[in-house]
């Protein structure tokens, strides 16, 4: 017998990027703007809008068949990603930026594996 092992909880992870991605949004637009410059802020805000299209196609995938591959791609390029940003906006340690393209590469990664597992099975 073959153990085949579970999916990962793709919509789980869409969710959670989503819901704190509006809760960032919320504390960039609230709490921040009077706090960081007109150019930090756009790079917060630009990691809040990564996060939402991210946590979104996640939940999306969810609805899919066989999407193991991406799933983790993508929250892992997010988290990277996003998270750089978000670490870059509020130190304005600026060689934190070198490692925001990682995380893009990460997501693209999980956007290719999601196209190739959503290919009709012949």
């Amino acid at each position: 017998m073959t153990r085949t092992s579970a999916p990962p909880p793709t919509a789980l992870y869409g969710a959670v990027l989503a819901g704190i991605g509006v809760a960032l949004g919320a504390f960039g637009a609230h709490g921040l703007k009077t706090v960081l410059t007109p150019d930090l802020l756009a790079t917060f805000e630009t990691g809040v809008r990564y996060q939402m299209y991210h946590g979104l196609g996640l939940l999306a995938l969810g609805a899919l068949p066989n999407q193991r591959r991406a799933p983790l791609f993508l929250l892992a390029g997010t988290v990277v990603f996003s998270g750089s940003l978000y670490l870059l906006s509020l130190s304005g340690v600026k060689w934190l930026g070198a490692i925001t393209p990682i995380g893009g590469v990460l997501q693209l990664i999980g956007w290719g594996l999601a196209a190739l597992d959503a290919r009709p099975r012949q």
